[in-house]
C-alpha cells in the first residue's frame, strides 16, 4: 500500500488532518488501532477555540457543530465565595469558545472521511515506524490479522502519548520536558440540566471545582481528588455534597442535581517532548505533547500542529520550497509551549497543593483579585483561553 501521507491514529488530530489533506487534493491513509465504536465513544476535551471552529467551519466538517454547539462568550471565576465573568468578546475583540464534545467531533470527521476521503483503516494496529530518517519512510501496521506495510512521503504520529511514532526519533535527539501533578479530576457525566449556562472555574480551600456541560440536558462536573483515588470510592451522594461545598457562593446561587451516568479520575501532567520533526516524521497532538485539562488546550493544541502541517506540505506542493516543512517543530512549539505555561497557570492558580500553606492560599487569592481587578490581566486570560493564533 502506498500513500503520500500516512496517518497514524484517528483521534481529532489525525482525522482533522485527512480532512485537511483531503480539501486541498492531497491523498492519506489513516490507521487507527481502536475500533470505530471505541473512536467515537470515549470521553475527552470538550471546548473548541475559535481558531479550531474556523478550521472545522472552513474544512466543510462543522454543519452539526453549529446546529448543536453550544457558543460561550465567557466563562466564571468563583473564589472566596464570589463570582467573576470573563466576557471573552469584549476582551479578545469578539473570540469565543464552542461546547463540542470531542466524540461528537469524531463522529462528524469519521462519517466525511468515510464518504468522501482516503481510506480509513479500524483495527490497524501501526507496529513501528521505520526508515523514518530517509526520504521513503514506512508504516509497518497489522490489519485483518496480517502484516503490511504503508509507503509513504511523510508519516505523521497522531497516535498519542503510548504510540509508536514517537519511538522512531533516536533517543539521543530526544529531550522530554515534562511534571506530574499530584491530583487529579474526578470528573462524572450526570443528566441534569447544567446549572450555569457557562463554564465556571471554582477555587476553594478543600479544592478545585468545575462545572461544565455537554449538552442543554447533561452536565459534566469535576473535582480536584488525590491523583491515587479511586472513582467507585466516591458515592453519588457525596459527589454532590462536594460540589455543592466548593460552589458556594454569597448569593442565590443553586446547584442542580441529577442521576450520574459516568464517573472517572483524569490523571494530571504537562509534557512535551522535543523535536517534533525528524526526516518525514512529524508528530502532533499527545503524541508530542500532553497539557492539565484546566486550560481546555488539548485538543486545540492538536489541530493548530495539523493545520500548520497541512499548510506547509500544501506550500511545498505550490512553490517547491520545502522551508514551512522545516520549520514545522519550531511553528508548533512556540503555541505549544504558550499553551504549557497557560495550562500549568491556571492548574497552579485554581488547585490546592498538598501541603499548601496560608501564604500560598493568599497568593492564590490575590491572583485571582488581580484578573478580577484588572483589565489587562483578564485580557491575558481570555486571549490565552480563547486560543493562540494558528500561524
Amino acid at each position: 500500500m502506498r500513500t503520500t501521507v500516512g496517518i497514524i491514529g484517528a483521534g481529532p488530530a489525525g482525522l482533522v488532518l485527512a480532512r485537511l489533506l483531503h480539501t486541498a487534493g492531497i491523498d492519506s491513509v489513516v490507521l487507527e488501532s481502536r475500533d470505530r465504536a471505541y473512536v467515537e465513544q470515549r470521553q475527552r476535551a470538550g471546548i473548541l477555540e475559535q481558531g479550531t471552529v474556523d478550521v472545522l467551519r472552513a474544512a466543510g466538517a462543522a454543519e452539526r457543530m453549529d446546529r448543536e454547539g453550544l457558543r460561550h462568550d465567557g466563562i466564571e471565576l468563583r473564589f472566596d465565595k464570589k463570582r467573576h465573568r470573563v466576557d471573552f468578546p469584549a476582551l479578545t475583540g469578539g473570540k469565543s469558545v464552542m461546547v463540542y464534545a470531542q466524540t461528537e467531533v469524531c463522529k462528524d470527521l469519521i462519517a466525511l472521511q468515510l464518504k468522501e476521503g482516503g481510506p480509513l483503516l479500524f483495527e490497524a494496529e501501526a507496529l513501528a515506524v521505520e526508515d523514518a530518517g530517509t526520504d521513503r519512510p514506512r508504516v509497518r501496521f497489522r490489519y485483518e490479522g496480517h502484516e503490511d506495510v504503508l509507503a509513504c512521503d511523510y508519516v505523521v504520529g497522531c497516535d498519542g502519548f503510548w504510540g509508536v511514532a514517537r519511538k522512531a526519533i533516536p533517543t539521543a535527539l530526544s529531550r522530554v520536558f515534562e511534571r506530574t501533578y499530584p491530583f487529579g479530576w474526578l470528573g462524572v457525566l450526570a443528566d441534569v440540566a447544567p446549572s450555569h449556562d457557562e463554564l465556571v472555574y471554582a477555587r476553594h480551600d478543600r479544592g478545585f471545582a468545575l462545572l461544565s456541560m455537554r449538552s442543554p440536558s447533561v452536565s459534566r462536573l469535576y473535582l480536584q481528588v488525590p491523583a491515587d483515588t479511586d472513582a467507585e470510592s466516591w458515592s453519588d451522594q457525596a459527589i454532590w455534597d462536594e460540589l455543592e461545598r466548593r460552589f458556594e457562593t454569597a448569593d442565590d446561587w443553586r446547584l442542580r442535581r441529577g442521576p450520574v451516568t459516568q464517573k472517572s479520575v483524569t490523571p494530571m501532567r504537562s509534557f512535551v517532548h522535543e523535536p517534533m520533526r525528524y526526516g518525514r516524521l512529524f508528530l502532533a497532538g499527545d503524541a508530542a505533547h500532553i497539557v492539565p485539562p484546566t486550560g481546555a488546550k488539548g485538543l486545540n493544541l492538536a489541530v493548530g500542529d495539523v493545520v500548520t502541517f497541512a499548510r506547509a506540505l500544501v506550500h511545498e506542493r505550490e512553490t517547491g520550497s520545502p522551508d514551512l516543512l522545516d520549520s514545522y517543530a519550531q511553528t508548533c512549539l512556540r503555541r505549544v509551549w504558550q499553551a504549557e505555561r497557560f495550562s500549568y497557570d491556571m492548574t497552579t492558580l485554581l488547585h490546592r497543593a498538598p501541603g499548601a500553606t496560608p501564604f500560598d492560599d493568599r497568593l492564590q487569592l490575590a491572583r485571582l483579585e488581580r484578573i478580577a481587578g484588572h483589565r489587562a490581566a483578564e485580557t491575558d486570560l481570555a486571549e490565552a483561553y480563547t486560543g493562540f493564533p494558528l500561524d
